[in-house]
């Protein structure tokens, strides 16, 4: 194997093992509706702030998602997946795809509710 191909091997295997864990996928699916703050993504999943945060690293290194400071927030978004031809294909992919499984159909739903100045101040 040459080392281009070799390099696009590492890419494409990072952006699958990103999307393996149920929680991460959760996370592609809210951010498709609104950026958010892991304040409102660890809400939304009933899961621990340092779980949220180290989901979201992965899918940073994986080129899925992005973030920018916003006032006393950082708020995630999805990539425009330029970085990375395979995050780019699965994300397009990931907005047809499983938009009627229950959790995420149950998440979807949730955030509306879900204010960050609400829920960042516990």
């Amino acid at each position: 194997m040459n080392i281009d191909a070799e390099i696009r091997m590492k890419e494409f295997i990072k952006v699958m093992k990103a999307l393996s864990d149920p929680n991460r996928v959760k996370i592609v699916k809210m951010l498709q509706f609104k950026k958010m703050c892991v304040c409102e993504l660890r809400e939304a999943l009933q899961i621990a702030q340092p779980s949220v945060s180290k989901h979201l690293k992965v899918l940073e290194d994986a080129c899925l998602v992005e973030s920018q400071k916003d006032g006393l927030w950082v708020e995630y978004f999805l990539s425009d997946g330029s970085c990375s031809p395979y995050a780019a294909s699965l994300l397009g992919n990931l907005k047809h795809w499983l938009k009627d499984e229950k959790d995420i159909i149950s998440l979807v739903k949730k955030i509306p509710f879900i204010r960050r100045e609400e829920v960042c101040c516990r």
